[in-house]
């Protein structure tokens, strides 16, 4: 398979929810925003996610969040698609901010599963499908019952894919029947939600990974999601045991964006590891058993 035809999806294959950069007073640091974009693009990602769960989405103001989308989409340019998170569990407001996100310039939007109030299966649908109608952007659909309280059923992910603006799913259920039943019954694209799952969601027909870890480790990411989608299978399962350790690092002991912004700290990338409350940095026993598994993985900082 050529490179061309890997990378001829909507949203690429490899795409990274970015953290969002805070000054050490907890303003959001537009600046490093955008240097942290350039380079998780100019390392291999065809697309971001920005003010997804590890942009801290839950703790950034509005104004905060248009601005951002503005800024990525002008500092990547063509190079890669910007993806808005506009998704929350109040319809009228995700409306607001998927025309917002349209305004500044976004590919797409992510529209997460509403979450807390616990919707049916029909409420799920038609709040997605309203956020979808309010403006003119191709959607991923986000899939995370561990943090919205409710999963979508594959009937209904199938009928949302009769939305002509609705073309992909990120999936972070852990379901692989429920997604093969998606794959096999829908044209959307498909991308893990679950870093550590991304190979087998690959050989069963994905086409990547919306991931965390991906911060720390883009190239790896790259030449695995590259290497399957090229039937090179041998080479991609040795990376993913390779990554397995980075996985464990980034998403296992806390919150990602948590971990994320203190790897990229110690790789130089950010200035600080700032996160707003109510997430907290990391303690010093956390601290140790990221770098346990980093060191595993062959990753050392001072």
């Amino acid at each position: 398979m050529a490179d061309s035809d890997i990378r001829s999806y909507t949203f690429g294959t490899l795409v990274t929810a970015m953290v969002t950069p805070f000054t050490n007073d907890g303003e959001v640091d537009y600046q490093q925003s955008a240097e942290l974009a350039n380079k998780l693009v100019d390392d291999g990602n065809d697309a971001l996610v920005i003010s997804g769960t590890t942009g801290e989405t839950s703790t950034l103001e509005d104004d905060e969040k248009e601005k951002l989308f503005r800024v990525i989409v002008e500092a990547v340019g063509d190079r890669a698609k910007v993806i808005a998170g506009t998704g929350t569990n109040h319809t009228s407001h995700s409306i607001e901010m998927a025309k917002r996100a349209e305004k500044a310039g976004a590919h797409g939007q992510l529209i997460v599963t509403p979450y807390y109030n616990k919707p049916s299966q029909a409420g799920i649908q038609a709040h997605i499908e309203a956020v979808a109608d309010a403006a003119d952007l191709p959607v991923m659909v986000y899939d995370i019952p561990g943090r919205a309280g409710v999963p979508i059923l594959p009937e209904t992910m199938i009928r949302l894919a009769g939305h002509p603006r609705v073309i992909a799913l990120k999936d972070a259920k852990a379901d692989f029947a429920a997604v093969t039943r998606v794959m096999a019954n829908t044209e959307l694209d498909v991308y893990s939600g679950d870093d550590g799952l991304t190979l087998p969601w690959m050989a069963a027909g994905a086409v990547g990974l919306v991931s965390v870890s991906a911060h720390v480790a883009t190239k790896q990411y790259r030449a695995m999601i590259d290497a399957a989608l090229a039937g090179d299978f041998a080479t991609a399962r040795t990376i993913h045991f390779e990554l397995d350790p980075v996985v464990r690092a980034v998403m296992t002991h806390i919150q990602g964006a948590v971990a994320a912004k203190q790897v990229l700290k110690w790789q130089g990338i950010l200035s600080n590891s700032v996160v707003r409350l109510p997430l907290v940095e990391p303690g010093e026993a956390e601290i140790e058993t990221i770098r346990e598994d980093l060191a595993e993985a062959g990753l050392v900082f001072s």
